[in-house]
């Protein structure tokens, strides 16, 4: 891979994961400034020359909100400098819970997101595990869609569960295809919670489809936010005779009392990844954090040498 026509460069809300990429592709991050006006308005300046290069722009999209405006701002910048491509890496893809218009007067928030990331001149979008993966319909530019699993296998294989005695346990309808993908694989059972939805963040078990009793359960989400779903799920597989409960997630944002519901649920480990950077105060004893920065990593060294990426979809 050439160094002198790629350019990597990251904002703030993610920048270990960055760096590991950098490292992985043996190329240097670009010297990027970020500032803060007073005020709260982000400034943003390449200090470097990047016209007619690849630019490769790592940035998750999670609250705040800043995270984003200033990824359009960058992005802006790097087309106004004359970049060759403009390529908007974002491992967890935020406002993607509302992507269709399912009640009235509502946003297609997934929609506005992308419009204001290919408005603003990206080229391509690149992310993972999209909480719907209908969201890459909304682009009219390549939009390329990893998946964690294939460095969780890993980590799930190495807990040495019996296949034959363990069930994968989609939390909700939403997680269904996901968690199917991870049982086939892993050669295990399948179960599925019907869960009902009064509120924002608000969830509770109708129903539990399949057999947990005397089994080891996996609860596998793309996301985690206030663990509502999660620790319900866990409860459930638990009172319906389950041995024990392992959580796998890709995105661990990990917000408000999620920390505390997780340390008091009978989880008794949870696998994330580092889409999203988790502070030391949301960080658990029963947590492993797996990094997806190789995957990310050969995706756009396969963009930039212009080779084909489907290879790292399907998994």
């Amino acid at each position: 891979m050439s160094k002198d026509t790629i350019k990597l460069f990251t904002g703030r809300s993610n920048p270990q994961l960055g760096e590991q990429i950098a490292k992985y592709l043996d190329v240097p991050l670009g010297k990027l400034s970020i500032k803060d006006f007073a005020d709260g308005e982000t400034w943003v300046k390449f200090e470097e020359n990047i016209r007619g290069r690849d630019v490769f722009i790592i940035q998750s999209t999670h609250s705040p909100a800043r995270n984003i405006l200033e990824l359009v701002l960058i992005i802006d910048a790097a087309v106004r400098a004359s970049a060759k491509s403009v390529t908007a890496v974002i491992p967890y893809f935020g406002y993607a819970r509302q992507d269709r218009k399912d009640t009235p007067r509502v946003p297609i928030s997934a929609r506005v997101m992308v419009d204001m990331f290919t408005t603003a001149g990206t080229d391509r979008i690149v992310t993972m595990d999209l909480h719907s993966t209908q969201i890459q319909g909304f682009a009219n530019i390549p939009f390329d869609h990893l998946y964690s699993r294939m460095v969780l296998i890993d980590e799930i294989k190495a807990l040495e569960l019996n296949p034959e005695k363990s069930v994968a346990l989609a939390p909700d309808v939403g997680s269904a295809r996901m968690s199917q993908a991870y049982a086939k694989r892993l050669g295990m059972h399948f179960a599925l919670i019907d869960k009902r939805r009064y509120a924002p963040n608000k969830a509770e078990v109708m129903h539990l489809i399949g057999d947990l009793n005397g089994k080891d359960v996996l609860i596998i989400d793309d996301m985690i936010d206030t663990a509502g779903t999660l620790v319900n799920a866990a409860e459930a597989a638990m009172q319906n005779g389950a041995n024990s409960v392992t959580a796998v997630a890709t995105h661990a944002l990990l917000s408000g009392p999620a920390v505390e519901r997780i340390n008091e649920s009978p989880i008794s480990q949870l696998i994330v990844t580092d889409t999203v950077n988790i502070s030391e105060e949301k960080t658990l004893n029963k947590m492993k954090i797996v990094t997806v920065s190789n995957i990310f990593a050969e995706a756009i060294k396969r963009i930039h040498e212009g080779e084909s990426v489907s290879s790292l979809f399907e998994f």
